[in-house]
């Protein structure tokens, strides 16, 4: 199926955002932290707080219409990524997902068990495994290539053992950008050990293109809903068997319920009926362009993450290809927009990252500094995170004129 071009003026209508009078001509660079919300998933928050802001699943009409709101974002969203609704958890975070995902696998850690994580990753996803070392839990480091940021599968053989428990890895790294390949590195941890879980941090990758679970093969995927255009809510995808070697999290007494066991505090119920409104969205954008009813959730959700993707590479290549004739600036991650995200991570040579940062402000340039709680890769690739670096990054939904916007205030401000 050829995918059409992405019709942009159709996606900003559907963000309230674009039609706020108080961000009219500021250009927003700081998706990475969150992205904008769609229509779909507000006036769903919006109608949960009005109309159905009770205890949900008790047999009264609010009631009812609570929990089926809820029931239905677990099924939506799991049929987009090509699992089953009770392989799916809603949380605070997914820093907050994987502490606890990484507790529960800890409570079944045996002696000698071993795990293996990367300094690539954000905070969340290496951190809380690395608390996992003691006297009988061995954790190792897959490293980055410190030139390049860069992590090399062949390295895998090197750190994998028949005693490893947990692989834990990004899929994009939220500062160096390049796109692993989860799927082949998978494929090469369950060939070295088949009873090794892989654990995917999705949160920089998904606002490009929503993972696939059957084609990725991993044991769990996690990312935040808040930068794919939702609520503040991560999502952990699960993957049955994988759940079932978990210790349970919960109140003992729910032990036997499959969304209550990763969730100890419970689920935030009206943003948990809100992130239907990202299907709604995937669903509309698909109808729109394709015209289609009858392909199925996985197909739609494929198709709309081609038409992401295609819409982002030539503002990518065109943002990177200007930093890269540059001589006072450092692209932190490849240079080809081809292997990365839509995440653009700069080093000035000449002026302090926070004084570039202040000065897109006049610019009505919305961008981020710091370090992202991705120091571990900062530190290794010689980046002084005490500053950090100017983080740029854009979704489906900029425009050519906004990346133009971008590149005329740089050259002012650099």
């Amino acid at each position: 199926m050829d995918t059409p071009n992405l019709d942009l003026d159709y996606v900003r209508s559907q963000f309230p955002a674009f039609s706020q009078p108080s961000l009219e001509g500021w250009a927003f660079f700081e998706n990475a932290g969150g992205s904008y919300p769609c229509a779909p998933v507000v006036n769903r928050l919006t109608d949960f707080y009005t109309q159905t802001k009770v205890q949900p699943y008790y047999p009264y009409p609010a009631s009812i219409k609570a929990g089926q709101a809820m029931d239905e974002s677990y099924v939506r969203l799991a049929a987009m990524m090509g699992v089953d609704p009770d392989e799916v958890d809603f949380g605070p975070s997914t820093s907050q997902n994987t502490y606890v995902l990484a507790h529960a696998l800890g409570a079944a850690m045996a002696p000698g068990d071993e795990v293996v994580v990367t300094n690539q990753d954000h905070e969340a996803n290496t951190g809380v495994w690395r608390r996992l070392a003691s006297d009988e839990t061995v954790v190792k480091e897959w490293k980055v290539d410190p030139e390049t940021g860069i992590l090399d599968p062949a390295c895998l053989e090197s750190v994998i053992t028949p005693r490893t428990r947990v692989v834990a890895l990004p899929h994009c790294s939220n500062v160096i950008a390049h796109m692993n390949p989860v799927a082949e590195i998978t494929k090469k941890i369950k060939s070295l050990n088949p009873n090794a879980l892989v654990v995917v941090d999705g949160v920089s990758a998904a606002p490009h293109g929503f993972p696939n679970m059957v084609e990725l093969g991993c044991d769990f995927y996690l990312f935040s809903l808040y930068k794919t255009y939702g609520p503040h809510q991560g999502i952990m995808i699960g993957r049955r068997d994988a759940r079932a070697q978990l210790g349970n999290e919960g109140h003992y007494f729910n032990a036997a319920e499959p969304h209550k066991r990763l969730v100890p505090a419970g689920p935030d119920h009206a943003q948990v009926a809100a992130a239907a409104g990202v299907a709604d969205y995937v669903d509309g954008l698909y109808i729109h362009h394709f015209g289609d009813t009858e392909a199925s959730p996985v197909q739609r959700t494929a198709a709309v993450s081609r038409m992401f993707a295609e819409a982002e590479s030539p503002l990518l290549a065109r943002l990177l290809g200007w930093l890269a004739e540059r001589e006072d600036v450092t692209i932190i991650g490849p240079a080809d927009a081809g292997v990365r995200a839509s995440t653009v991570s700069v080093v000035p040579s000449a002026k302090p990252v926070s004084d570039v940062l202040a000065s897109l402000v006049d610019h009505r340039i919305m961008a981020g500094d710091g370090h992202f709680y991705a120091v571990r890769p900062l530190e290794a690739i010689g980046v002084d995170t005490r500053t950090g670096v100017l983080r740029l990054s854009f979704v489906h939904y900029t425009s050519a004129g906004e990346i133009e916007q971008l590149i005329a205030a740089l050259d002012a401000c650099l």
